[in-house]
């Protein structure tokens, strides 16, 4: 019989707390994704600083004794407060004193010139340069404007004006510069434009042969070969030799140097000279005016060696950002806090900036004790170079610093180490294990690809060594290895087969051998 009762159990469960979640999100943050979440915390939190963001003093990290507070000290503190929190537009142009109107001045309506053709009106410099405020999708004004590097189709077309007179022309040159790729190339078919513009096919493809004339040489082309083509032709280098070189790119690229001399018709030397020039090409040229930001790599960890033969390992100071909590303001705030909903909110906002200051310490420490374990287990690599590089998995780590596998992925993700052999990514220490053909410690697999690449670029034209005799030379240095996974790790270095290098060798031996 089914009846209904109440029952009490008592059990303990693992529960994700926005704190705990918080501070596992800090951990695989690299320092400028935790400058900019610093950054906003500052900005949502009234009790957070930074320390030392000017050169002046430590903010206060203890309150000091609260004095008894008189009715006028009250009123003046919440009228303050009142002010302060008060977000109309009004009471913050009094608090900055300054007004939040746009700098520049309202644009006016369109002219009938501008709507037609998109361009302000001549003889109005200051409304031409609303006009290309307006284009910026920052919302940063002149300046960003001015500071701005024009892109590759603001390039082109700032040469119609010199490379087309004819309305038709020019109009189906601006539809073949809107229609190249980031690296410069016209993937779309001409027959395809044709249609749109409702013209020929054999108007656009003159018009096509005037844009490849323009700055940078090798622009719109269709494929490497006319791209190639176009760069020689600027360099005054496309002979009848060079044109088979370029027409037969397929056996270039397989290191079939025999028939290329048969068809160019030279000997070695000219095709070694050939050969170099097509090396000196651009097969990008329109990559030079791509627009994403170059990032500077900045370690978070910095080891260097000490007197007494050991590795000093510390933090970077200028990726870890010094937040400090103004309790002095709380205490002055929370005294004069009167409804309940404000008491929340500044009890709230403590809460958070003790949490978020113990996570970023939490965090750094653990950084170091990640980072100085992995210098200790790969202490020969930091002292005699890669050919030392130890087999080392996140395990192994996790286990010798009491933390999980999950935490050391995260710490090591997007984190960088300055050493004295150079700047490396922490993931790059954890490589896999190879066995040892005499029971020895296992090889690290980074190791072993710089062996292979040393042993190829040793050999002879006379000897080249095939991936069997790798495999062998390997095991009989004590390395246990497959010839598929020498294989394979020779194409992960872009280095061609045994026959392709031996007829490389062959066609140019006094250039191998210098």
């Amino acid at each position: 019989m089914l009846s209904a009762k109440l029952q009490l159990r008592q059990s303990q469960a693992l529960v994700m707390t926005p704190q705990l979640m918080q501070s596992i999100r800090l951990l695989q943050l690299n320092h400028l994704e935790l400058s900019a979440f610093v950054d906003r915390e500052i900005e949502r939190n009234p009790l957070l600083e930074l320390a030392n963001p000017e050169g002046g003093p430590d903010l206060p990290q203890e309150a000091p004794e609260p004095a008894e507070p008189v009715a006028s000290g009250e009123a003046e503190v919440t009228e303050w407060l009142d002010a302060r929190f008060e977000t109309s537009t009004e009471a913050m142009e009094n608090r900055l004193g300054t007004s939040l109107e746009n700098v520049f001045e309202p644009e006016a309506p369109p002219t009938p010139r501008e709507a037609q053709t998109g361009a302000p009106s001549a003889g109005d410099p200051w409304k031409s340069t609303r006009f290309a405020g307006s284009l910026n999708e920052d919302g940063d004004g002149l300046d960003s404007f001015a500071a701005a590097e024009p892109g590759l189709t603001d390039h082109l077309r700032s040469q119609l004006a010199t490379g087309f007179e004819v309305p038709r022309d020019r109009a189906i040159a601006e539809e073949i510069i809107g229609s190249l790729d980031e690296d410069g190339y016209l993937r779309r078919p001409l027959d395809e434009i044709a249609a749109q513009l409702g013209t020929d096919e054999t108007i656009v493809d003159a018009v096509l042969a005037r844009i490849q004339a323009f700055d940078p040489p090798g622009i719109v082309a269709r494929d490497l070969a006319e791209c190639m083509k176009l760069q020689l032709i600027e360099r005054d280098r496309y002979d009848p030799a060079m044109q088979a070189l370029v027409e037969n790119l397929d056996l270039l690229a397989r290191r079939d140097f025999p028939a290329l001399m048969r068809l160019c018709g030279v000997d070695r030397d000219d095709l070694a000279d050939m050969v170099s020039e097509i090396r000196e090409l651009d097969p990008r040229p329109g990559s030079r005016f791509a627009s994403e930001p170059v990032h500077i790599v900045v370690p978070d960890v910095i080891v260097s060696p000490r007197a007494d033969g050991g590795w000093s390992v510390e933090l970077n100071p200028e990726t870890l950002p010094r937040v400090l909590v103004n309790r002095s303001y709380y205490a002055e705030v929370s005294k004069v806090c009167r409804k309940d909903e404000d008491k929340a909110f500044i009890t709230d906002c403590l809460q958070n900036a003790n949490w978020l200051v113990k996570s970023l310490d939490q965090r750094a420490q653990t950084i170091l004790k990640v980072a100085t374990e992995i210098v200790k287990q790969q202490d020969m690599f930091l002292a005699f170079g890669v050919e030392h590089l130890k087999p080392l998995n996140l395990r192994t780590v996790a286990d010798a610093i009491s933390m999980h596998e999950s935490t050391v992925s995260r710490v090591t993700s997007n984190k960088y180490m300055l050493t004295g052999r150079g700047l490396f990514e922490m993931k790059y220490f954890f490589t896999a294990a190879i066995a040892s053909t005499g029971g020895e410690d296992a090889h690290s697999a980074e190791s072993v690809r710089h062996r292979i690449r040393q042993l190829i670029e040793a050999e002879r034209a006379e000897a080249v060594l095939s991936d069997d005799a790798i495999v062998d030379i390997l095991r009989g240095s004590g390395v246990d290895i497959a010839r598929r996974t020498v294989a394979k790790y020779r194409e992960s270095m872009h280095i061609p087969s045994s026959v392709q290098r031996r007829r490389e060798k062959r066609a140019f031996p006094a250039r191998q051998a210098s």
